[in-house]
């Protein structure tokens, strides 16, 4: 059996300070650490000459590429909808205070005119107490000579043919003063 540890590398000093001190801040051996780059540029097959890492690039890039079409396709799917929601949203709300206005505009008058006619009903109003106060006025007065015109009958009545002309002329006076009175 062949021990595995018979190849050897000749490299400069230079890169031996590196590899030690990447071996040091791993907690590996330097054995074990180039053993783990070798497997690592093997399974990447990415070429440590390559400073530019076009493989790395290419990942990078399509990464980026996918980021950004995911956020294009977030802006198609949710922002453009919002803004022209939003416009329109501000367009009928522009409409909608237009409205208002005109209503308030048309309240205003409306409310003038309330105010007219509330007015108006009061005077009416008051024209029918009045009248109504007359009305009754009018019918005790009616009631008071209805009164004296059943005394004035009665009396007279009473009086006969026969009956002197002083007082009949007294019973006249007294009934025309009653209804002076009234």
């Amino acid at each position: 059996m062949k021990p595995r540890d018979t190849n050897s590398i000749r490299y400069p000093k230079e890169t031996d300070d590196k590899i030690e001190k990447m071996a040091k801040a791993l907690k590996r051996s330097k054995k074990e650490l180039f053993c783990q780059m070798a497997d690592y540029f093997y399974r990447s097959k990415k070429d440590p000459a390559d400073p530019g890492d076009e493989m790395l690039k290419r990942e990078l890039s399509s990464g980026i590429s996918r980021i950004l079409s995911f956020i294009r396709q977030q802006e198609k799917d949710f922002l453009l909808p919002l803004f022209t929601d939003i416009g329109n949203l501000k367009t009928i709300s522009s409409m909608q205070i237009e409205i208002l206005e005109g209503i308030g505009r048309d309240l205003l008058s409306e409310s003038e005119k309330t105010a007219v006619l509330v007015k108006r009903s009061e005077q009416l109003i008051n024209g029918i107490k009045h009248l109504l106060s007359k009305q009754k006025e009018k019918e005790m007065l009616k009631e008071q000579f209805s009164q004296l015109l059943d005394y004035y009958i009665n009396q007279r009545e009473e009086m006969g043919w026969t009956t002197a002309g002083t007082k009949k002329e007294e019973l006249i006076t007294h009934v025309r003063q009653a209804v002076k009175n009234l």
